[in-house]
């Protein structure tokens, strides 16, 4: 026990040095996410035992430079330098400025919360979402004098509607795969626990948007700077790679830039250089988190705390609980929703046979359960991406994010209500 108290330990080193010390100055600028991710690993590496520090400092570099933390940092980078580039050519101005002459103001919220479910439903991944909504939510703030960080989580909230229920998601295809059911049978499960909790947002929405007026004076929009955003939306609906779709985002960018004078060439890579450069504390952090939580694992804290939680398993309720709780930690250990499922979910397959609970409902919990804490901590990918685009500190988007804590309530009244009663 003392062993795997020690391998968990790291996460409360970033917990007090982040959170707790941001509380008590009152101000979470007041201490750089960087440092304290920075103090949690030189920790994490000075306590795992067994090896040199040569290799326990490998450890840790293999976790940051995973195939999956690489492909993350290239959608960053690509992220950041259509954002900007789109930004410098006035392509988000021109799309909010559409948004505000299609929407009337009291819809913008429920509006933008709606189609968030629909883009992410489509394109099965809320990082797509995220890059492709976040800055024209934000402009949209800017010009109706709404909060940012309320108009960023709508966004960051409607993405994981479709992360969650999507038969492109990664994480449906991975939960689907482990407890051995089909895409078509989760999804009927799944759409039971949380359909009611976006409609129950979409109605908060609605009224929390009631007194959002629309600007009076709202310039005419400029139709070929909104092309590079509808290109981006629709080949992503359509299930492009993202890579390719911001790749084409920004050769798009630069064309139309350089047709109606926004910049020449040069003022094109410019702006994709400043982009770039924009998301480098984004980059910095997601490798150090990757690395930390290799350490973790690697010191044995994710075993540990599966075999804790398995111990005093009884009832078939019991055994949901457990499966939801072994996928919300270890989401929380990786900040990766995939990655999370795809840990536990041999075990709570196991779990679920041995305890007879359906493997439908095993599965929409494991995808449930792991997107409530994906899009809650501060440090995941969603959070971040969106943080970056929308130039907020995370923390600041975390009292708005109403979606995910709502689909997981839904989840856990599943289990304790027992519903869906057919697969419960």
């Amino acid at each position: 026990m003392k062993k795997g108290l020690i391998a968990l330990s790291p996460i409360a080193v970033f917990v007090i040095l982040y959170l707790v010390t941001s509380i008590i100055a009152r101000d979470f600028y007041k201490v750089p996410i960087t440092v304290a991710f920075m103090a949690a690993s030189m920790y994490a590496v000075l306590i795992s035992d067994g090896a040199t520090l040569h290799e326990r400092i490998d450890i840790y570099s293999r976790g940051a430079t995973k195939g999956q933390m690489m492909l993350m940092i290239w959608i960053f980078i690509l992220a950041g330098a259509f954002a900007h580039t789109a930004k410098v050519m006035g392509a988000i101005d021109a799309t909010v400025n559409l948004a505000l002459t299609l929407l009337p103001g009291n819809m913008l919220l429920a509006g933008l919360f709606l189609a968030a479910c629909f883009i992410s439903l489509s394109v099965g991944t809320s990082v797509g979402t995220i890059v492709a909504l976040t800055p024209i939510a934000a402009g949209v703030a800017q010009q109706t004098d709404t909060s940012i960080p309320l108009m960023t989580a709508v966004v960051v909230g409607g993405s994981f509607f479709g992360d969650n229920l999507s038969f492109i998601s990664d994480t449906t295809i991975v939960a689907t795969s482990t407890q051995g059911c089909k895409l078509s049978d989760k999804f009927r499960v799944n759409s039971f626990i949380v359909i009611p909790a976006a409609l129950v947002i979409l109605v908060v929405y609605l009224f929390m948007g009631a007194d959002i007026h629309s600007p009076q004076d709202i310039p005419e929009v400029a139709y070929l700077k909104v092309i590079p955003y509808l290109v981006v939306l629709i080949t992503a609906i359509m299930g492009m790679n993202v890579m390719a779709v911001l790749s084409i985002g920004i050769i798009l960018t630069g064309i139309i830039g350089i047709m109606d004078g926004s910049f020449d060439i040069y003022g094109w890579m410019g702006a994709m250089g400043d982009g770039i450069v924009g998301m480098g504390e984004l980059i910095i952090i997601t490798m150090m988190a990757a690395g930390l939580l290799e350490m973790i694992k690697h010191n044995g804290g994710i075993d540990f705390i599966i075999q804790r939680l398995t111990n005093h398993v009884s009832t078939k309720r019991g055994a949901e609980m457990t499966v939801a709780g072994l996928v919300s930690f270890v989401d929380l250990c990786t900040a990766n929703n995939t990655v999370a499922i795809i840990t536990v979910g041999g075990i709570a397959k196991q779990i679920a046979d041995r305890f007879g609970v359906d493997n439908r409902k095993c599965a929409s919990i494991l995808d449930t359960f792991s997107c409530t804490v994906q899009g809650l901590i501060p440090y995941g990918a969603q959070m971040l991406m969106a943080a970056g685009l929308a130039e907020l500190n995370p923390i600041s988007i975390l009292p708005y994010l109403y979606y995910p804590i709502a689909i997981g309530i839904a989840a856990l009244l599943s289990i304790l209500l027992r519903y869906p009663k057919r697969y419960s």
